[in-house]
């Protein structure tokens, strides 16, 4: 299987993200606290370039008794990246869509070796 590095640990900050060229794919690899994801760089929706979205905190609406919304929250413990062609919003750690959670990004795999990161392609 084809190994693409992706650079150091130490290049990514926390909530930082870079796009990958692997071959003739793009992978978006991200970090989070200490955790590092993958992505190929094409939306479920309609293959927009999804990992170069903006990343923000899971929008969350509390719907009351009468069924209004009368404010908005925010997740600070769940990222979302936003497609920037249809506004679909999947989390950067399950690849799940907020709306539909059947609706999934497709995962890269990763591997870290003497501190570089590598985007392994099957």
């Amino acid at each position: 299987m084809p190994e693409y590095n992706a650079g150091k640990v130490t290049d990514y900050a926390d909530g930082d993200r870079k796009v990958i060229v692997c071959g003739d794919k793009e992978v978006g690899v991200f970090r989070l606290g200490d955790e590092f994801y993958a992505w190929h760089n094409r939306c479920a929706h309609r293959a927009g370039p999804i990992c170069q979205g903006r990343m923000m905190k899971r929008v969350l609406e509390p719907v009351a008794e009468d069924h209004t919304v009368r404010a908005m929250e925010y997740d600070e413990s769940e990222i979302n990246i936003v497609c920037p062609w249809h506004g679909y919003e999947f989390s950067i750690r399950t690849g799940a869509h907020q709306g539909n959670s059947q609706v999934r990004l497709r995962k890269a795999d990763l591997t870290i070796r003497d501190g570089e990161i590598y985007v392994v392609l099957q």
